[in-house]
């Protein structure tokens, strides 16, 4: 018998010392680099302090917004009295899952009436990402690698990583002109292996906010069929990207259109201002009723294995504004107020950066969409910026659009404008 071993032995038997762990030797994990950004940014005293980290939406004063139709439909289910708090189906809320699909394909699309699409509500778009993830590791393969874009959203990866799969990069953002390497991606498609799963961001591209063309999505799709990959859409800002249901879901749907078989997770975090409530459906389609009705039952299966069931009240809201012609039509007009002051926001910070004749092209920042917009900013320049200025973004140099406002965009551009020219 080894010392080692013995060593162990003698440990085990000895009395506990109250001191130590039996995991103690675990590594210690980095902090999350997102809510650790917000956590020091609200530790900050400074007054002109400014957030840009958060994906979360914010008004101009800076504050939390709550659409009002969700006001709306949450004071009709608090005066509902038929309404209990019984548990859910495994799948989730059906009023709720059948109008995501809807939403996503569109009300008319020939998946839906052949009875070849399922959905499983999820805990919002991270959970829908898992458990779309989790399916394929066992029924579709966990041999070949799961390929996202490259930069992807920080989740994507452990979440893919933790059942199972290798992830690769392929290249999206191209930081000569801040815009997409559209010949990098399509390279990288076709070099990786068949039937490769590839993650797509079906708009308003997180982190970069750079989204493919239509014409650009053809030549994506066009590839991806010739080496039966499978798509994996992955949609956490329809129409709060664009202010237009129909816009921000073209890929998806062009996908469909095209018949690929493909999953797509919805999030109603952004667009219904519903982030705590944990929100989201995984939609899949199929070549047919049976497959539909098959990976249903498995979806069922993996859902009651981790969660039982899925929350109940934030998809009670969703599924209320979705089903009613009203408060849907309220809804697309709240849709617009968001992605409309994103979109001035980025006028009024592109032109303050024009107008101090800031070095380098800026036309990127209007040409982005959705939250998010990779500045171009260097590492070493975002640490001025939150060493000097008190403006919090990741070390990448992306910015939430949602952060600036007509009251701090003036300093923001100031602050660009001193650590190009300086940093």
């Amino acid at each position: 018998m080894t010392t080692k071993r013995l060593n162990q032995i003698e440990k085990h038997l000895s009395p506990m010392d109250s001191a130590n762990s039996i995991f103690q030797e675990i590594p210690l994990a980095p902090p999350d680099v997102i809510f650790n950004l917000t956590a020091t940014y609200k530790a900050d005293t400074f007054a002109q302090k400014v957030n840009l980290g958060v994906g979360a939406y914010r008004d101009d004063a800076g504050k939390p917004w709550i659409l009002p139709v969700v006001k709306k439909a949450e004071q009709a289910i608090v005066n509902d009295s038929s309404i209990d708090h019984e548990y859910l189906p495994i799948l989730g809320l059906a009023p709720f899952r059948e109008a995501s699909i809807r939403l996503i394909l569109g009300a008319d699309n020939s998946a839906i009436k052949e009875n070849r699409v399922t959905a499983a509500q999820t805990i919002s778009g991270t959970g829908a990402n898992h458990l779309g993830a989790l399916f394929l590791s066992r029924f579709y393969s966990k041999e070949v690698p799961f390929y996202v874009s490259n930069p992807t959203w920080a989740n994507h990866k452990p979440i893919f990583n933790n059942v199972g799969f290798e992830t690769k990069d392929y290249a999206y953002f191209n930081p000569k002109n801040n815009g997409l390497d559209i010949d990098g991606l399509l390279a990288d498609l076709k070099s990786a292996p068949e039937g490769s799963i590839i993650l797509l961001h079906a708009c308003a591209h997180n982190p970069t906010g750079v989204d493919p063309t239509k014409d650009q999505w053809k030549a994506i799709a066009d590839v991806i069929e010739s080496k039966k990959h499978f798509p994996f859409f992955d949609c956490a800002y329809q129409g709060f990207a664009s202010g237009d249901l129909d816009r921000d879901a073209w890929a998806v749907r062009y996908f469909v259109e095209r018949g690929f078989e493909l999953l797509v997770c919805q999030s109603y975090a952004k667009n219904f201002g519903l982030y705590g409530q944990r929100a989201g459906c995984l939609t899949f389609v199929l070549r047919n009723a049976d497959a539909a009705a098959r990976v249903s039952s498995q979806l069922a299966k993996l859902q009651r294995s981790e969660i039982s069931n899925p929350p109940l009240h934030g998809v009670r809201i969703v599924s209320k504004v979705l089903n009613d012609p009203n408060l849907y039509a309220e809804w697309t007009e709240n849709l617009k107020t968001m992605s409309g002051r994103i979109s001035n926001m980025r006028k009024a910070l592109y032109d303050k950066l024009i107008q101090y004749k800031t070095p380098g092209t800026w036309e990127h920042i209007i040409n982005q969409i959705g939250m998010f917009s990779f500045t171009g900013l260097k590492a070493s320049q975002v640490k001025v910026l939150k060493e000097k200025y008190h403006i919090y973004l990741t070390d990448n140099g992306r910015i939430s659009m949602a952060g600036i406002s007509t009251s701090n965009v003036e300093y923001f551009a100031d602050a660009v404008n001193y650590v190009v020219r300086n940093a």
